[in-house]
């Protein structure tokens, strides 16, 4: 089985203490193997842990119990919630654990790097740390800054995959629309016309044919025959 109960083997203490299922069944229910069921049941294995009834925690029912009784060959399913409770979301920055708060100095180089549409604030959320650090991160001020490496926080288990590539697409959306609404913040330096720049560049070779070099050197001519003139 794919599915298995919670606590599974306080759900087996149970299954033996308090049915004649088959150690097999209770070894594919819980997902133990029989001989480990077998050093339950024998007080080997598991020694002291307390049996939780899988009927009053609504994950089998007593219809499944029966029918594993009656029949050996038969196997346990899984009772399935009747209702399912969708996740309630998650507001405020995401708790990162302590052992990987060290690597988001790493996963924030990453984004900014990678993706500078996001905004500090995504970032922050994202990854559960600080506009500070972000913005040390990004003006390398960073006490570590001389040991960051880039790294993707989704290899770092920062956030998932599903969630930064929600944050990628909010933020291109979000700067497409601003630069849809005010297109010269995206106009850079333009280049001009070929013609242009062919012409200035005729004129300044023009400029350097025209130096006559006698005019060039006339002064140290002139100041050179006023020195002979005065010796004479």
């Amino acid at each position: 089985m794919a599915d298995r109960p919670l606590m599974p083997i306080a759900t087996a203490v149970w299954l033996i203490d308090n049915t004649s299922l088959s150690f097999d069944q209770i070894a594919d229910f819980c997902g133990l193997h029989p001989l480990q069921v077998k050093g339950i049941a024998d007080g080997d294995v598991a020694a002291g842990v307390r049996g939780i009834d899988p009927i009053t925690n609504h994950q089998l029912n007593r219809e499944e119990i029966d029918k594993g009784e009656a029949d050996d060959a038969y196997r346990l399913k899984l009772s399935r919630p009747k209702t399912v409770v969708a996740e309630k979301p998650r507001k405020g920055p995401r708790y990162t654990p302590v052992s990987k708060r060290q690597n988001r100095p790493d996963a924030i180089a990453w984004i900014v790097r990678n993706h500078p549409e996001i905004s500090d604030a995504q970032i922050a959320k994202l990854l559960g740390t600080t506009k500070t650090t972000i913005t040390s991160v990004r003006d390398r001020s960073h006490w570590n800054t001389a040991n960051l490496e880039p790294r993707d926080p989704v290899g770092l288990g920062l956030c998932s995959q599903m969630d930064l590539d929600a944050v990628v697409r909010k933020a291109a959306a979000k700067r497409a629309k601003m630069l849809k609404d005010q297109p010269e913040l995206d106009a850079g330096p333009s280049l001009e016309p070929v013609e242009t720049t062919l012409a200035e560049d005729e004129a300044n070779e023009a400029k350097e044919k025209k130096v006559d070099l006698a005019n060039v050197f006339a002064d140290f001519t002139g100041s050179g025959d006023d020195d002979d003139s005065d010796e004479s």
